[in-house]
């Protein structure tokens, strides 16, 4: 009988596809793979092609086995007897996946870096400064599944983008001192308008507001706002369609990676990206990226490309 895996990855989109190759690793490994995530992201998750079903999660709340529906089945899904944390060092998230339990029964091995606060649990030490593909890559590979960190590419999905051949901004959400300001993304968005390339908003309902304001300031009409009206799936078509993504966010800058489509992150340091700004100390971000220095790495991006 195939063993089952229960891989702990329980935040948002940016965490999912960091480990996209740890999970295809574990597939190839013969492994049937149930993943704890958020439900909102099961478009993503089958998108990966390693997921065979998911159970819901949020942060490192409690996990409920079978899951919601599934207790009352006549014949509910067996207890994983594997677990695998790709979500965080522990010791919390290591006892998520050690705490479940259904009907008495535990899980019996976990694979998860060392902790000293879970002595009994073997692997390896932490690095706080890895990337993040390789640390879950490596941390297969120590216990002898093969994972190749470039295995990162995502399938279109079978749905038409919403605007093809768009520029996609992404500001994210408001109301942090991590995120560019709505005027400098508005800027960026008038001047690209003005040279003709189509452009559009992205972004999810929480951050619909924000995108509306940047539309607003850069005096676009609001039809180019996709905040909000997008499903996950739909997300994944617009970026794998697009000519150029630029955003604060880093989860859309992973997601523009899976798709081989040219991105532009405005925010800290992380040399896989065309322009990126390191703030330190009180400098505020705002202080450091001017819109001009966007615009001029957008068209660098858009005549280098990356397909």
């Amino acid at each position: 009988m195939t063993s089952t895996a229960l891989v702990l990855r329980s935040d948002g989109i940016g965490g999912l596809l960091t480990v996209v190759p740890a999970l295809r690793a574990l597939r190839r490994h013969g492994l049937r793979v149930v993943l704890a995530c958020p439900p909102e992201l099961s478009e993503l998750a089958a998108l990966t092609g390693a997921v065979d079903r998911i159970l819901p999660a949020y942060g490192l709340a409690p996990l409920s086995w079978p899951g919601p529906g599934e207790e009352d089945a006549d014949h509910p899904p067996l207890l994983p007897d594997l677990g695998v944390n790709l979500h965080g060092r522990g010791p919390r998230s290591h006892r998520v996946l050690l705490n479940l339990r259904y009907r008495g029964e535990g899980r019996r091995r976990l694979w998860a870096y060392a902790n000293p606060d879970v002595p009994w649990i073997r692997g390896p030490w932490w690095d706080p400064g890895e990337n993040e593909v390789l640390r879950w890559c490596r941390l297969l590979q120590w216990h002898g599944v093969p994972a190749d960190p470039e295995d990162s590419a995502l399938p279109t999905p079978l749905i038409a983008s919403p605007a093809p051949g768009a520029v996609v901004i992404h500001p994210g959400a408001g109301g942090t001192s991590l995120r560019w300001p709505a005027d400098r993304f508005a800027e960026v968005a008038r001047t690209l308008t003005d040279e003709g390339l189509p452009v559009v908003i992205s972004g999810s309902s929480r951050e619909r507001p924000m995108a509306l304001l940047v539309a607003t300031r850069a005096v676009l009409p609001p039809q180019i706002v996709l905040a909000g009206r997008t499903s996950l799936r739909e997300l994944c078509a617009l970026v794998a369609g697009a000519r150029l993504v630029i955003s604060g966010d880093a989860a859309m800058t992973r997601l523009a990676a899976a798709y081989r489509t040219p991105s532009v992150l405005v925010s800290t340091a992380d040399g896989r990206h065309p322009i990126l700004h390191e703030v330190g100390g009180s400098v505020p971000l705002d202080a450091a990226v001017p819109a001009s220095s966007v615009v001029n790495a957008a068209v660098r991006a858009l005549g280098a490309g990356v397909r």
